[in-house]
């Protein structure tokens, strides 16, 4: 699919999605828009701050399903550090492998990978780089902004 961020490769299994790719080729017809192209398209637009399609994570370590599974629990418009991570795993040293895990992410934006940043809140690493990075960032600064303030047009649903 087309997005914001340059095109995304969705990959499914039936209803699940399995994984999520930047820079894929977009397909032809999307006609039949599977529920998880609405909800990104719904994400894009500042409408979706939630994701409710079927996820299946697979392959991983399990300190890396740890890692995922803490990235899933950053609210929309929120970040956390790698050290936050490490620490929440009991292992404050283990930042970098907090990075690590964070780029092996299969479904990235639906699990977001992008809520997490270094020391300090500095703009560090991301498998789509740091560009789409920051606009998802910014997106979803901004419409949380909105949504606290009332803007008109700001939805207040997932």
């Amino acid at each position: 699919m087309d997005s914001p961020i340059g095109p995304l490769g969705v990959e499914l299994d039936g209803l699940t999605v399995i994984g999520v790719r930047f820079g894929a080729s977009p397909v032809a017809d999307l006609s039949d828009k599977p529920a998880v192209v609405e909800q990104l398209e719904g994400y894009f637009a500042g409408t979706v701050t939630e994701f409710t399609v079927p996820i299946s994570m697979r392959g991983g370590s399990s300190f890396e399903r740890f890692v995922w599974a803490e990235i899933a629990k950053i609210p929309y418009g929120e970040t956390r550090t790698y050290g936050d991570i490490a620490k929440a795993f009991g292992d404050v040293g283990a930042a970098r492998a907090v990075g690590t895990a964070c780029n092996r992410n299969p479904v990235p934006v639906l699990v977001p990978c992008h809520r997490v940043v270094g020391a300090g809140n500095k703009l560090v690493g991301f498998g789509g780089g740091l560009p789409r990075k920051r606009q998802l960032l910014e997106l979803e600064a901004r419409v949380s902004l909105e949504r606290a303030w009332g803007f008109p047009g700001a939805s207040s649903g997932t």
